[in-house]
């Protein structure tokens, strides 16, 4: 004689839930904002370790770093930057602007000669040319060979939640 076992929905019933949770609008929004926030921060750490510091003679009365100190976010909540603030309060503090479904932070460095030297620029007498150093640029593609195995990574864990 065959004997059949009774059957526990309870768990199957917590899946539905968990998964109903995930198709939360909410929760969506907080993910992606976690992901931009994510990759803004590596961003970040790979263009402030490639902004060039300047060397200036001792007694000039002159300080370099201004350059690497003026990365931050344009909306962010303030202007100070990072390297003033921890780098997870600084992240945190981002504003995450929606444009439709694509989610923007912006990296910005208000330094009036950023562009210069990011790009390059001529010589003091024009007969030059002082080349770029492309640390927004590099920092950039190298983070587009990397960004899609953060967001696996960080899409797992979200939707691991769910089996838990």
């Amino acid at each position: 004689m065959a004997r059949m076992g009774g059957f526990d929905s309870s768990g199957l019933k917590q899946l539905q839930q968990n998964l109903n949770k995930l198709q939360d609008d909410a929760a969506i929004n907080a993910f992606c904002e976690a992901c931009a926030k994510e990759l803004a921060a590596r961003l970040l750490a790979k263009v402030i370790k490639r902004t060039p510091v300047g060397q200036y003679p001792k007694g000039s009365g002159k300080k370099g770093g201004t350059l690497r100190r003026g990365w931050t976010s344009k909306k962010g909540s303030g202007s100070e930057g990072l390297n003033t603030r921890g780098a997870t309060q600084f992240i945190e503090t981002l504003k995450v602007n929606h444009y439709g479904d694509t989610y923007v932070i912006e990296i910005v460095n208000p330094v009036e000669y950023a562009s210069y030297v990011e790009y390059g620029h001529r010589t003091a007498n024009h007969k030059g040319w002082v080349k770029g150093k492309f640390m927004m640029t590099i920092s950039e593609q190298e983070l587009q060979m990397i960004a899609p195995k953060i967001l696996e990574k960080k899409l797992m864990e979200f939707l691991g939640g769910a089996f838990q």
